[in-house]
């Protein structure tokens, strides 16, 4: 009689099987339970410096900082006579990296929590892969909403416009809810909508504001074309996890709209911005000097039309992400010069 042969094992699935070591990621869901505090005990103390820095994924943070630079130069454009504010523009751009950096930790809390992490494809998050204690993310991403909050006061004591209070404590909220709570907008397709409105319209009409204690017309359109460039990087990062985040039950605007619609979505959102820089350059001439931002942008869209797989889509997140910043800096300085 013939033997049998030996199973082969595949490479992928065996070096899967070599990496759930008990207290790095062998029960992810266990450990953001919270029953890893007392069950892995070796886990507390596990995250480097490294793994803290690479958990406030530090490749979103043009996000924060493109929408300052452009509300900052419309801004300057509206204020009828005097100097422009320096002060002002530093902590507007103290309040969005703060939010950034803390919705990013908020988000590696909640997903942990939930266990959507256990079946990501992308780069290790603190919580889901136990390195760190959950109620140390919290506490982490906490401190960067409340380093947030102190920015807002100090923004609102000097420009005595107290109202902005509330938006602020709004724009906290909805950091927090777009993983946390019991019904996160985040896993209801809203993610994009509310990136737009937050991390596009809101912080760079806040950025003129605080400015000119007015917002005009370059501040609310730049703002459009800065937010769809933010949903443009969400897109590629919910891409990246489509089929991961359909096992999980997370239903992000690209699981509901399917992996085609969602690759055009992105081209749209990276594109329609520069549509918007050309209608200024004909007013701002040295606007065009933000068309240098398709360099990194087709290239971009180039890639996410025709990925195959999730590394490349980290790469077009990359691209976009430089391109929010070019198209900020670029734009906001057009305004201000």
């Amino acid at each position: 009689m013939a033997r049998p042969k030996p199973q082969r094992l595949n490479p992928a699935s065996d070096l899967a099987a070599k990496s759930r070591t008990p207290g790095r990621s062998g029960n992810p869901s266990k450990a953001a339970r919270g029953v890893g505090d007392t069950a892995n005990p070796g886990a507390r103390d596990r995250a480097t410096a490294a793994d803290w820095v690479s958990g406030a994924r530090l490749r979103t943070l043009p996000l924060a900082i493109a929408p300052v630079a452009l509300g900052t130069g419309a801004g300057i454009v509206a204020i009828p006579d005097g100097p422009w504010h320096p002060a002002r523009a530093l902590l507007a751009l103290v309040v969005a990296l703060a939010l950034q950096i803390g919705v990013n930790y908020a988000n590696d809390y909640s997903d942990g929590v939930r266990g959507t992490d256990e079946h990501r494809v992308g780069p290790a998050r603190l919580t889901g892969s136990g390195i760190a204690r959950p109620k140390q993310v919290l506490a982490v991403a906490l401190s960067f909403f409340a380093l947030a909050a102190i920015a807002g006061l100090a923004l609102t004591i000097v420009t005595g416009q107290w109202w902005l209070l509330a938006v602020g404590a709004v724009a906290i909220v909805a950091a927090w809810f777009y993983t946390g709570g019991k019904h996160p907008y985040g896993y209801y397709g809203l993610g994009e909508l509310f990136v737009f409105v937050f991390f596009g319209l809101i912080a760079t009409a806040g950025s003129a504001f605080v400015q000119a204690l007015t917002v005009n017309f370059e501040a609310w359109v730049g703002g459009v074309g800065v937010g769809l460039i933010a949903c443009a990087v969400l897109m590629a990062n919910n891409l990246r996890d489509v089929a991961q985040d359909k096992v999980a039950g997370k239903r992000t605007l690209a699981v509901l709209v399917g992996p085609l619609a969602g690759r055009i979505l992105f081209a749209v959102f990276m594109l329609v911005p520069f549509a918007i820089a050309v209608f200024f350059a004909l007013f701002y001439p040295t606007a065009w000097l933000v068309m240098f931002g398709l360099l990194a942008a087709l290239p971009a869209c180039l890639i996410v039309l025709t990925a195959k797989s999730p590394r490349e889509l980290i790469i077009a997140l990359q691209l976009a992400s430089l391109t929010a910043l070019v198209y900020g800096i670029g734009l906001g300085l057009a305004f201000a010069l």
